[in-house]
C-alpha cells in the first residue's frame, strides 16, 4: 500500500515524457512530485455523452462548449487595452469569445484549434458572446468523461498531457494506505482513498466524481482542523498567562467618558474579551468587524484592563501611516484619563501614558521610550515592527493587540509575543469580514467576536459605478462640489508609475493630469509607498489638517486612515481591484456625519463578468459580511487559505461556501481524534500527512498566520 509521503518523494521526471521543458512547466503549476500531480485535481469535466452545443445555451447561462476556432483577430480598444476576438463553431452555431488584456490568446488559439470554452453567454450587437472565458485545450482525447485540468498555457502544457501523466501515476501507485479511521469513513459514507483518487481523475460516471470529491474535500478540511484543534488544546494545557483583575475603575471611567454609548455589539465583544482576560489561560481572540464598526474602542478597553491591573498594553500595526493614525486616535480616546500615581507624585494621580514607536522615531526618542517601557512608566505603546526590535523590553506586557495581523511575518509576531514575562493576552483585529465557514477554517483555533452594527454618527456611503465618460465627468464634478462645501476627497490609483503591461492609471500621472485638468485649482497631495517617509508624513499631516483638498494615493490608504472630513472617494480602474479591497477603500469615507460618496471608475463595456459582479455588488450594498460571502463565491475554492509560507499547501478542492457542512463535520472529527485515546499519536499516517501538506509537526504551527500565538 502506498502512502502519500512515498509519492511525495518521487519526482515527476520519472513519468514518461516529462523532460526538462515539461518539468519546468509543471513546476510553474507547483507540481514537482507525483504526489503534487495527483493532488492537481481537474477543475471541470467534459461529459462527451451529454455534450452541450452552442445553439442550446441560453443567454445569461454559464456553460461549457467544445468547439473549433474558425477566425482570430487582435486590436486595441479606445483605452489602449489589447482585445482578441476569437470566433468558435461546433457545427450547431457560432460563438465569439473576447479576451481583454490577453494578447497571447491570438497565438494560442489559432484557426483549427480544438478547445473547451467556459463562461457566461451574453448577447452583444446581435451575436452570441463570452467575455474572458476560461479556455482549456483538450485536443482529441477520447472517453465518456474527460477531466479538464488547470493548465499553464505559457509553459506549453495541455490538459491531455496532464491527464496522461496522472493516469500513469495512478497505475504505478496502485492501492493507497488510508489515513482516516474506518469508523469515521463509515459514519459519513466516505469512499476509501484509492477509490477517491481514481474517481476524481478517471471517473466512469458523475456519481464516481461526486463520491471522490466528497472524500477528498473531507481530507483537506480535516487536515486543517486537526492542526487548529491540536494547537488550541496544547495551548489550553500548557500556556500560563495573566489573570487580570477587575477591581479598578479605570475601564468604567473610560466608558463613561465616551461621546456615544457602546453599541450592543461592542458591549457583547467587550464582555467576551473580559471573560478571557479574567482567566489564567491566555486569550487568543479574533475581533472582526466591518469598517467603522468601532473595533479600536473595543481594543482600547482591553488594553485598559491590563493597565488598571498594573500591566502594559501594546498595539501593533502593519504600516507607519496606520500606526500613527491609531496613536492619534487612542490618545484622543484617553485624553484626560488618569491613574493612581506611584512614588513621589504630589498630585496622587497621573495621565495614562501612550507612546508611539516606529522606524521614524529618532534614536534618542527610542532610547527614552525604551527606558520608560522597561520601567513601567509607559502604559500603552503603539507601533509597527519597531516594537519587536532587539533590546526593547516591557516591565509587564499584559495585552497585545495585532491590527490586520495577516500583514506581519511569523518571526515578527513571535517576537512581540515573547516580550511578556508571562504569555500576554492577544487580540487579533481584522476589518475584512470573514464568512462563518471561512472563520472556522482560517481562524478555527481562535475564539471569535463580531461587531455587526455601526456606532452612532457613522453615515452610510452612496456608491456609484461610473461606466461611461459622462458618468466619469459627474464623479469629478462631485469632487469639486464636496470641496466647495468644505470637505475633502481621495483619488485612488492601482499603480505608482505607468506600466506597459497593465494599461491602468498611475498615482503620479494622475496627480499631474488632475492638477492640470478636472481638478485644476484645488490643493492636491500625493501619497504612495515610494515617497520618502518624511514627505509621506507631511502629506498625511496636511490632509488631516485640511490644508489639502484632494489626496491622490495608492492603496497605502486602504486601512486605518481616518479623516472624518473626507466625504468622497474616486477609485480609478476599479475593475482591477478585489471586492474586499474596494470595500476597505470605501471605508475611508463616511467616517463623519456628512453624506459621503464613492465613485468606481471602470468602462462598462470592457469589464469582465467577475468585475461586473464585484462592482455591481458594491453599488448594491455596504454590508461587509454580505460582500464577504459574494467575494467567497466569486473567488472560488481555496483562496482564503492563500496567505501561506512559500511551499505550503492551499485548499485545492474544497470550497468553503459549497462545502460548509463538511467544515463542521471535520471540526467535530478533529476534536474526537485529538481528545481520543492516545491523541493524534494513535493515527501516525494522518499526522504524517498533516506534516507533509501543511508543514506542521507536534512543535510547530502549520502556517505563518498565528504561529506567534503558540510558539514558546
Amino acid at each position: 500500500m502506498r502512502r502519500l509521503s512515498q509519492l511525495a518523494g518521487i519526482p515527476v521526471t520519472q513519468l514518461t515524457g516529462v523532460g526538462p521543458k515539461k518539468a519546468h512547466g509543471l513546476a510553474a503549476l507547483g507540481i514537482h512530485t507525483v504526489a503534487d500531480l495527483l493532488m492537481h485535481y481537474p477543475r471541470r469535466y467534459l461529459d462527451r455523452t451529454n455534450q452541450a452545443r452552442i445553439a442550446d445555451l441560453a443567454i445569461g447561462d454559464e456553460g461549457m462548449v467544445l468547439g473549433t476556432v474558425r477566425r482570430v483577430q487582435s486590436r486595441r480598444t479606445r483605452n489602449r487595452r489589447s482585445l482578441v476576438e476569437v470566433d468558435v463553431g461546433d457545427g450547431s452555431a457560432y460563438l465569439r469569445c473576447t479576451f481583454f488584456n490577453q494578447s497571447w490568446r491570438a497565438s494560442q488559439l489559432k484557426a483549427g484549434t480544438n478547445a473547451v470554452f467556459f463562461g457566461k453567454l451574453e448577447q452583444f450587437q446581435g451575436r452570441r458572446r463570452m467575455t474572458n472565458p476560461v479556455v482549456d485545450l483538450v485536443g482529441d482525447r477520447t472517453g465518456r468523461i474527460v477531466p479538464v485540468y488547470p493548465q499553464s498555457e505559457k509553459a506549453g502544457l495541455t490538459t491531455w498531457e496532464l491527464g496522461g501523466w496522472v493516469e500513469e501515476a495512478l497505475g504505478r501507485a496502485g492501492t493507497f494506505l488510508d489515513p482516516v479511521p474506518d469508523d469515521v469513513r463509515r459514519r459519513y459514507g466516505l469512499v476509501d482513498r484509492t477509490a477517491a483518487m481514481r474517481g476524481i481523475h478517471l471517473p466512469e460516471s458523475a456519481g464516481d466524481h461526486r463520491e471522490a470529491r466528497a472524500r477528498l474535500v473531507f481530507d483537506e478540511l480535516l487536515r486543517i482542523q486537526l492542526v487548529l484543534v491540536r494547537r488550541k488544546r496544547r495551548l489550553e494545557a500548557s500556556a500560563v498567562g495573566v489573570a487580570h483583575r477587575f477591581d479598578g475603575d479605570l475601564v468604567g471611567r473610560f466608558h463613561q467618558r465616551l461621546a456615544f454609548p457602546l453599541t450592543a455589539a461592542q458591549a457583547r465583544a467587550i464582555a467576551e474579551i473580559d471573560g478571557d482576560l479574567a482567566s489564567p489561560v491566555p486569550m487568543h481572540r479574533l475581533l472582526q468587524g466591518d469598517v467603522g464598526s468601532g473595533k479600536t474602542l473595543v481594543a482600547v478597553s482591553a488594553l485598559l484592563v491590563a493597565v488598571q491591573g498594573g500591566h502594559q498594553g501594546a498595539f501593533m500595526a502593519p504600516t507607519e501611516v496606520l500606526a500613527e493614525q491609531h496613536h492619534l486616535g487612542i490618545r484622543r480616546l484617553l485624553d484626560g484619563l488618569t491613574l493612581a500615581a506611584e512614588g513621589d507624585n504630589l498630585f496622587g494621580e497621573r495621565p495614562v501614558r501612550v507612546e508611539l514607536l516606529t522606524s521614524r522615531t529618532s534614536a534618542s526618542e527610542r532610547a527614552r521610550i525604551g527606558t520608560a517601557l522597561a520601567g513601567g512608566d509607559v502604559d500603552v505603546v503603539v507601533g509597527t515592527h519597531a516594537l519587536i526590535q532587539e533590546g526593547l523590553a516591557f516591565r509587564s506586557l499584559g495585552v497585545a493587540v495585532i491590527d490586520e495581523q495577516h500583514r506581519f511575518g511569523v518571526e515578527q509576531r513571535a517576537a512581540l509575543r515573547g516580550k511578556g514575562t508571562a504569555v500576554p493576552d492577544v487580540l487579533v483585529m481584522t476589518a475584512t469580514p470573514i464568512p462563518r465557514t471561512a472563520a472556522m477554517t482560517v481562524y478555527g483555533d481562535l475564539d471569535v467576536s463580531v461587531l455587526d452594527e455601526l456606532p452612532p454618527g457613522r453615515t452610510p456611503v452612496t456608491t456609484h459605478w461610473a461606466r461611461t465618460e459622462l458618468e466619469e465627468a459627474q464623479a469629478w464634478a462631485g469632487v469639486r462640489a464636496e470641496v466647495a462645501a468644505g470637505h475633502q476627497a481621495y483619488v485612488v490609483c492601482p499603480l505608482i508609475e505607468e506600466s506597459d503591461k497593465l494599461e491602468v492609471r498611475s498615482a503620479e500621472e494622475t496627480f499631474r493630469h488632475l492638477g492640470e485638468g478636472e481638478l485644476a485649482g484645488l490643493r492636491l497631495g500625493l501619497l504612495h509607498g515610494r515617497i520618502a517617509p518624511k514627505d509621506k508624513e507631511l502629506a498625511m499631516d496636511a490632509f488631516r489638517a485640511g490644508d489639502l483638498d484632494v489626496l491622490v494615493a495608492t492603496t497605502v490608504i486602504e486601512v486605518g486612515v481616518d479623516v472624518a472630513n473626507a466625504t468622497v472617494m474616486v477609485v480609478l480602474d476599479a475593475d482591477r481591484f478585489g471586492l474586499a479591497q474596494l470595500h476597505q477603500l470605501r471605508g475611508r469615507v463616511g467616517r463623519g456625519r456628512a453624506p459621503s460618496w464613492c465613485w468606481l471608475l471602470a468602462a462598462g463595456e470592457e469589464a469582465s463578468p467577475d468585475a461586473e459582479a464585484r462592482l455591481g455588488a458594491l453599488e448594491r450594498t455596504t454590508d461587509g459580511f454580505e460582500l464577504a460571502e459574494i467575494d467567497l463565491g466569486l473567488r472560488g475554492e481555496g483562496t482564503l487559505m492563500g496567505a501561506q509560507q512559500k511551499g505550503r499547501s492551499d485548499l485545492r478542492l474544497a470550497s468553503l461556501r459549497r462545502d460548509e457542512v463538511w467544515v463542521g463535520r471535520t471540526r467535530d472529527v478533529a476534536f474526537c481524534l485529538v481528545d481520543g485515546l492516545g491523541g493524534l499519536g494513535a493515527h501516525p499516517v494522518l499526522v504524517e500527512e498533516v506534516a507533509l501538506l501543511l508543514g506542521a509537526d507536534e512543535d510547530d504551527a502549520p502556517d505563518d498566520r498565528t504561529a506567534f500565538l503558540f510558539k514558546s
